[in-house]
């Protein structure tokens, strides 16, 4: 009996003595949801800019939007959706413990991710190649409405652009977590976090397309 009440003092010792890892993952998601929104406001007003803008230069808008490449903004548009997917499967797989499915499926969306720069690089080469850039040559011979909409272009698209980047940079550091099993089938907030992010990446996108591609 002494020995049994002594194995109880022990084990309840080990309990009180064991390190405590604390998680908030209600917290965590609603930090990222505030940061989300703080996301959303920037944007927003910069719709807001691009609408007063196009409302009183409309037609130089067309005129510019004339020279959109609709065909790669649709690629792009095609690769961010495909992507967005990949995610959401991502954290279905991680749900059900399949981690090299849900590193599988998050290396496509940083290749996804990628196709996407890339045909940004050579959009952006070719506007730049006509001399369409801010400041630039092509310029001197364009309307205020057209000047006003390769700037919203340039400041809209290229912003988007570091925001996937910094997408990818932030899946990147997650599967480093999973790979060390620091993210695992009961433990997985921060891929859903990186999750949600890209999903606004790609939110803002789908604006972005009609608005600067579709508007001929």
């Amino acid at each position: 009996m002494i020995e049994h009440s002594e194995a109880l003092e022990h084990t309840a010792a080990l309990e009180h003595t064991a390190p405590h890892v604390h998680r908030d993952d209600e917290g965590s998601k609603m930090g990222m949801w505030l940061f989300l929104f703080t996301e959303l406001l920037l944007f927003g007003g910069m719709f807001l800019l691009y609408g007063a803008y196009r409302f009183e230069y409309a037609e130089g808008f067309k005129v510019a939007a004339a020279d959109m490449n609709t065909f790669i903004g649709a690629i792009n548009t095609i690769l961010l959706l495909t992507s967005s997917l990949s995610v959401a499967l991502s954290i279905a797989a991680i749900q059900q413990n399949q981690k090299k499915l849900c590193l599988s499926l998050l290396w496509f969306t940083l290749l996804c991710g990628l196709a996407f720069l890339v045909n940004k690089y050579f959009e952006w080469s070719h506007e730049i190649h006509n001399g369409i850039y801010p400041g630039g040559p092509a310029l001197e011979n364009m309307s205020n409405g057209e000047i006003l909409y390769f700037g919203l272009y340039y400041v809209m698209t290229g912003l988007h652009g570091l925001h996937v980047v910094v997408g990818m940079i932030f899946i990147g550091f997650v599967m480093v977590f999973i790979s060390r099993d620091k993210i695992t089938s009961t433990n997985f907030q921060k891929l859903e976090n990186a999750g949600l992010y890209w999903h606004l990446v790609d939110v803002i996108w789908i604006f972005l397309f009609p608005l600067f591609y579709l508007l001929h």
